[in-house]
């Protein structure tokens, strides 16, 4: 998921550079959600990791 919010943060970027202010700021949204889906997730999935017990695998 990190990747695809990278992938629409070089989009806003790129439409920005050729003044395409709006699709900038769609895609910039975008990619601010996906970031925090993502953080959400992990720490989800990183309480339930500690919650069984398990250690994390490095």
């Amino acid at each position: 998921m990190i990747g695809w919010a990278v992938t629409f943060l070089v989009v806003a970027l790129i439409a920005a550079l050729l003044g395409f202010g709006g699709i900038a700021g769609t895609a910039m949204e975008a990619a601010k959600v996906v970031f925090f889906v993502a953080i959400a997730l992990f720490l989800i999935s990183a309480v339930f990791g500690v919650m069984r017990g398990r250690s994390p695998r490095l």
